[in-house]
């Protein structure tokens, strides 16, 4: 555990359009807060654009607590985003970083601090799913891991989520990343220090519904291979020569049954069919350069990745991640 801080503890908390969530989970915080004794904390609420009052609400509770504090976005800049936002400004010994839907369940936040007060420098979570989730959301979970894994340079662990704590040392460490696409979940495993890991299981969504459609976890799934690792470029490389292969032995049969057969090779099908097929190779392999290219190209530009429109803390911590 690092050295004592003016402020023990901070609960970072991106939220977006989440009005019904926030007097809820900041009423089970505090309850947790209290069993632990922790007098000196801070909890701030990213506002990641919300179009609903949620902003509204998070003022209403600091109103009657001063230790609630608040990051308004701009504009909507993404979950990561808002999570490095929370990170670069608080100021804790430790801080954990949780939802704003309680489906990461507050209550566990009292084996975090006990496994971090134990010497923990990164308690992360790894979430257990109920039976009832649906097939395809399993599998496509599955999938995602699997791929991430095979072409990660460091795994990560099926189920992990954004739910965890840090120490103040391993803060300091994510405050010095200025990546333009962030993907937490694959980066906090690279860095070292004594991680430990907390299973759970998912609480339901006290209110609204989520943020996350199928198009969006999709993107989700493709920032965060390609901001873990360079692999799929040496993947297309070896796909290339693969098909390359294949081509000149079916070039060489080819010229064997023209010059010492008469059977006559006939038909546009399957010329069309190895065509196309090919064509869809290239094309896929174009694509994974260009989202490379296309990080690069943003990252080159170094504008920052999120802009805070108004807020309750003073900090040093600069506006972009």
């Amino acid at each position: 555990m690092s050295s004592p801080s003016q402020i023990e503890l901070s609960l970072v908390i991106p939220t977006f359009n989440e009005e019904g969530n926030v007097q809820r989970l900041y009423s089970e915080i505090l309850v947790v807060l209290k069993q632990l004794q922790i007098s000196t904390y801070e909890v701030i609420f990213i506002d990641d654009g919300s179009s609903d009052h949620s902003l509204q609400r998070i003022e209403q509770l600091r109103a009657q607590d001063t230790n609630v504090h608040f990051l308004q976005f701009s504009r909507n800049f993404g979950h990561q985003h808002a999570l490095k936002a929370g990170l670069d400004h608080a100021r804790g010994a430790a801080v954990i970083s949780l939802d704003a839907d309680l489906q990461h369940p507050p209550a566990l936040i009292a084996d975090m601090v006990q496994l971090w007060r134990q010497g923990a420098e990164v308690v992360y979570t790894r979430r257990k799913d109920k039976q009832n989730v649906g097939l395809f959301k399993k599998l496509s979970a599955k999938a995602f891991y699997w791929l991430a894994n095979r072409l990660s340079e460091v795994p990560i662990e099926e189920g992990t989520a954004d739910f965890r704590l840090l120490d103040r040392k391993v803060v300091d460490a994510i405050k010095t990343f200025k990546e333009s696409h962030l993907f937490l979940r694959g980066l906090i495993p690279t860095l070292g220090f004594k991680q430990v890991a907390l299973d759970y299981e998912p609480a339901a969504r006290f209110s609204g519904q989520s943020k996350y459609s199928l198009g969006k976890m999709f993107h989700f799934a493709i920032n965060g291979i390609t901001s873990s690792s360079a692999k799929p470029l040496y993947f297309s490389i070896y796909l290339g020569l693969f098909f390359a292969f294949l081509a000149f032995v079916y070039g060489c049969y080819a010229i064997y049954i023209a010059v010492f057969t008469n059977a006559a090779i006939t038909g546009w099908t399957s010329l069309i069919a190895s065509v196309l097929f090919i064509g869809g190779i290239q094309m896929i392999l174009i694509g994974i350069v260009g989202i490379y290219l296309g990080k690069l190209f943003v990252q080159s530009k170094q504008r920052p990745t999120y802009i805070i429109k108004s807020e309750t803390l003073t900090s040093t911590a600069s506006h972009e991640a």
